[in-house]
């Protein structure tokens, strides 16, 4: 989310989420939500969030830290539009997306190349590190491994390790459910923030 402001991105997220029904959202998201407290308990990416309502106030379980802006924009949008649609388990391309080739820039620079750059050479890593955070290998590529980010969107990381003739090469797909959940923006620069993770999980 580089290209955009955060500050405004996330006081926008705010006030939709303030004007959401919170029982409807935490169904649609299949989040947990006391209604005493108005607090949301959200999975994303091995670790539990609470998210409190309307104010939209975000806190990891277990940590002190403010979180990032981006966990708290994405955390905020998920729970604000995700729908009752669930994952259908078939795996399409970011151009499948909505406006998919607005964002293909966006999403080479955030997602694929970060994929490639950090386990093109590693692919063993880039498993151990998905079945850390509750994935599964997937038939796709050379190898490659699915992980629930969040309750309602896996996303799949592919890789085509290089050889003495080509470089390794790689890609992230989508379940084809993900746009009833998040917009496409978001789905560009979400894989980068299942990387990060992987890659402090690989240790590398």
């Amino acid at each position: 989310m580089a290209w955009m402001n955060l500050q405004p991105a996330l006081a926008q997220a705010r006030l939709a989420f303030a004007a959401r029904d919170a029982q409807a959202m935490a169904d649609n998201a299949a989040a947990a939500y006391r209604p005493e407290t108005g607090e949301f308990t959200v999975a994303f990416l091995g670790d539990r969030y609470q998210v409190f309502y309307p104010g939209g106030g975000i806190k990891k379980i277990g940590a002190e830290r403010e979180e990032p802006l981006e966990i708290q924009v994405v955390l905020l949008h998920y729970l604000g539009q995700a729908g009752p649609a669930r994952p259908e388990n078939r795996w399409i391309s970011f151009k499948e997306l909505p406006g998919g080739s607005i964002y293909t820039g966006p999403f080479t620079n955030r997602s694929i190349l970060p994929l490639v750059g950090i386990f093109g050479n590693r692919p063993d890593e880039l498993v151990r590190a998905g079945l850390l955070l509750g994935g599964k290998r997937e038939q796709a590529g050379d190898v490659a491994v699915s992980i629930p980010v969040l309750p309602k969107i896996p996303l799949a990381f592919v890789l085509w390790p290089g050889d003495d003739e080509f470089p390794p090469s790689g890609n992230v797909l989508f379940d084809a459910s993900a746009p009833r959940h998040l917009p496409t923006e978001d789905y560009a620069w979400l894989p980068g923030l299942a990387l990060a993770k992987m890659k402090s999980l690989a240790g590398i």
